[in-house]
């Protein structure tokens, strides 16, 4: 097989598939010989596992994983890659192209339909790698994590600042809403960082490879995760402010009820949203559910 690293190779395959980059799919494909195999490790791939990818570009990523999982599901929406994809990855009988845009397929479904186990036995194990191009990083994670899926892990490479707002802790000032319901649904990690020279054509950031290893349960319970995540939201929204002015402007709610239950609560009146931990945005909003009950 060709060496897909070598940007020599890559430059000649493009060439002969009259492919060209499109800035508007995020395209920046991985030139880096070390990148691939370290993230397949880290993948959860094995020979029970089946893998699902994301954005396969000219199949770098794609060999790794086939030649680690049992089956390897890869849905690309750039058509134009699958006369390059199957010559690049022709030898490889447990790989599955899809055409098809991440934001809009039914991973419950696919999952089911291409993984799904036989009546009576364990339920398959799958997990999830990925290249994201930046404009859909964030939604397209919590659009996974939300849905619940079964998959025991998402390893994906992500811009660096991504990364850092993704995976950072809650109660820091990097903490952000998306960071509070990766931690949530996952258990993050930064795996390793990947400089922009590692890609062609090189991107203007470096990026980094992480991993979140889904919860079978989230770390908090709480009576609802729709006020849970209403409530982060809000608190995020204006985080220059204190988290009683965000909130009351946010949930439209009065700001001495708001403290009342911020002290209920032990939270200071002068607390900013960056300063909470998971637990005490849990229990602030079971807290206002419950006062607001209490109220009507």
């Amino acid at each position: 097989m060709q060496n897909l690293s070598n940007i020599g190779v890559i430059r000649e395959l493009l060439s002969r598939h009259g492919f060209s980059f499109s800035k508007q799919l995020g395209q920046n494909f991985l030139v880096n010989p070390s990148v691939c195999p370290r993230m397949a490790e880290f993948s959860h791939a094995g020979p029970q596992v089946g893998m699902i990818e994301i954005g396969p570009g000219i199949g770098v990523l794609t060999r790794e994983l086939s030649a680690r999982a049992k089956k390897v599901v890869a849905i690309e929406l750039d058509e134009r890659l699958f006369p390059l994809l199957k010559e690049t990855l022709g030898d490889c009988p447990n790989i599955k192209l899809i055409h098809a845009d991440a934001m809009k397929v039914d991973f419950s479904a696919l999952i089911r339909e291409e993984f799904g186990g036989e009546e009576g036995q364990s339920p398959p194990r799958v997990a999830l790698a990925a290249n994201l191009p930046y404009y859909i990083t964030s939604p397209l994670i919590m659009r996974l994590l939300e849905s619940r899926l079964p998959l025991e892990a998402l390893t994906v490479m992500v811009q660096k600042e991504a990364a850092g707002r993704l995976c950072a802790e809650p109660g820091t000032r990097a903490a952000g809403a998306v960071s509070l319901a990766v931690r949530y649904y996952s258990e993050p990690e930064i795996l390793f960082g990947v400089s922009r020279g590692s890609f062609l054509p090189a991107p203007s950031v470096d990026s980094a490879v992480i991993r979140l290893s889904i919860r079978r349960e989230p770390p908090i319970s709480v009576h609802s995760e729709k006020a849970l995540f209403s409530l982060i939201r809000a608190a995020f929204s204006q985080r220059r402010k204190t988290l009683g002015n965000a909130l009351c402007s946010g949930l439209q709610r009065e700001k001495s009820f708001i403290l009342q239950q911020m002290a209920a609560c032990g939270i200071a009146e002068n607390a900013r949203a960056e300063s909470l931990s998971l637990s005490q945005f849990g229990a602030l909003a079971d807290a206002l559910q419950s006062g607001e009950e209490d109220r009507n």
